[in-house]
């Protein structure tokens, strides 16, 4: 407990301070390597990382999810991002155009009253996620650091038959820096709901007790850079996916492609 640590003081209302709820838990290391192409390598723990939100994007609060897994590039140790539902679509497709941002649109519940937290992630009409939280008390400053996320940016083949690519699959490296303002510890439920369109109760399952926090950071330095090309016959089977994320899918469909018996 660190007893010099004060709240974010700012106006009532204001959208730009609310608090990251940041959650992780463990689940079976050869799950996370089903989900990774070839050329990204999982993490050195089997790691998922849940991020839940409501930050002022495009001058308007966006509410959103960012799911991803530890996973590391060229020997670089990060976070391979699967997931980011949002509940603004301006921001959908320039994201995913741009910069390969795994952006759909979502819809996220987050709110807390007095000392509990509340969350739900709805897609497609499925509650896929469903949290609950108290605060038990303030955390430990960490020191300043610095988080490597991997996204994937690529476009197939106009020609339907074709198996090749009119911009090759290339790792987009998302350097960031933070410090943080406060932090405040949760004790925490999470469950996991079975749905077609996030499948990540069935294809990241919890192998460990979930750990949360509420996270205000400070922002101090962020980069996106194009990191290297993928291979891109071995890449091919991966482009398919489920409504603009990383989830395997089918053309036309919420189907697991890549998880065949």
């Amino acid at each position: 407990m660190s007893a010099e640590q004060q709240g974010p003081l700012t106006p009532p209302g204001e959208i730009a301070n609310w608090p990251l709820l940041k959650i992780k838990y463990d689940t079976d290391p050869a799950c996370i390597e089903k989900l990774l192409p070839p050329g990204i390598s999982p993490g050195k723990n089997p790691t998922v990382n849940i991020t839940i939100y409501n930050f002022p994007v495009l001058n308007e609060p966006e509410y959103g999810y960012v799911i991803s897994v530890d996973a590391d590039y060229k020997g670089t140790e990060g976070e391979f991002t699967l997931a980011i539902g949002i509940d603004q679509e301006a921001a959908v497709f320039g994201s995913q155009e741009r910069w390969g941002q795994p952006k759909f649109p979502a819809t996220t519940q987050y709110f807390r009253l007095i000392d509990q937290v509340t969350a739900k992630l709805t897609h497609q009409g499925y509650t896929f996620l469903e949290f609950s939280g108290k605060v038990t008390g303030t955390g430990e400053i960490p020191p300043e650091h610095e988080t490597n996320e991997w996204w994937l940016k690529y476009s197939r083949s106009v020609d339907v038959m074709s198996t090749e690519f009119d911009y090759p699959p290339n790792v987009v490296h998302v350097y960031s820096k933070y410090g943080t303002a406060h932090i405040e510890e949760l004790e925490c439920e999470l469950k996991l709901n079975e749905s077609p369109w996030d499948p990540i109760a069935t294809l990241l399952p919890v192998k460990s007790q979930p750990k949360a926090h509420l996270w205000s950071p400070i922002f101090l330095d962020r980069k996106i850079t194009l990191a290297g090309e993928l291979d891109a016959k071995a890449f091919f089977p991966y482009a398919d996916t489920i409504g603009g994320s990383r989830w395997p899918g089918e053309s036309g469909g919420p189907k697991k492609t890549l998880y065949k018996e």
